[in-house]
């Protein structure tokens, strides 16, 4: 993999998460970079008849705020690969409508906000491991998780997107921890990769 291309695949990805652009606009742009770019997680044999990812329907009744209250402590996840173990610290959790989401710091060379999900959807219709809500070391910034004013958070999950792992197994990616797994099914977002 050459690190300039990754360079620029994440600098796309930031500016599409920054952009204006509606959900229908976002979802088909992501999908041009995952068709075209050096650096999509769809493995490069298949990109030739990618026809664009799965995605629940827009949903803007999924729309949450929550409160947020504080929380401590680690966690150390192995990631199964060349990044070995990353310690993620809790930073707050989210009071959401369908159980507590703890945010998570990514602890390592400039951190990052982290938001993976496991909801009653996984398996069966999304990525069975979980998906993400924000990850801003990759770029996710201001569409599935907005800080608010008052210690509250805005969650759209419709932008709940697959880790890499799920469109090809040379990735290796953290997954959501038990406590940040609920029972409640979140039809929006990105559905599994392939079927």
């Amino acid at each position: 993999m050459n690190d300039l291309d990754l360079l620029d695949w994440r600098e796309r990805i930031a500016r599409l998460y920054l952009s204006d652009l509606d959900l229908t606009g976002f979802r088909a742009e992501r999908d041009r970079l995952f068709a075209e770019h050096p650096q999509s997680p769809v493995p490069a044999p298949d990109r030739p008849g990618f026809t664009g990812l799965r995605y629940y329907p827009p949903d803007p009744s999924a729309v949450v705020e929550a409160p947020l209250r504080p929380a401590e402590g680690d966690l150390d996840i192995d990631t199964g690969g060349p990044d070995g173990v990353i310690r993620y610290r809790r930073v707050a959790v989210a009071e959401t409508p369908w159980g507590p989401l703890t945010l998570w710091w990514i602890a390592a060379y400039g951190g990052g906000l982290f938001l993976p999900v496991r909801d009653a959807t996984c398996g069966p219709e999304s990525y069975g491991g979980g998906r993400y809500l924000t990850d801003t070391v990759k770029g996710t910034f201001g569409r599935g998780l907005t800080l608010l004013p008052g210690d509250r958070v805005r969650l759209d999950p419709n932008y709940l997107y697959n880790p890499s792992c799920a469109y090809d197994d040379r990735w290796a990616c953290p997954l959501a921890p038990a406590e940040n797994r609920v029972d409640v099914p979140l039809r929006a977002g990105e559905l599994a990769y392939g079927h």
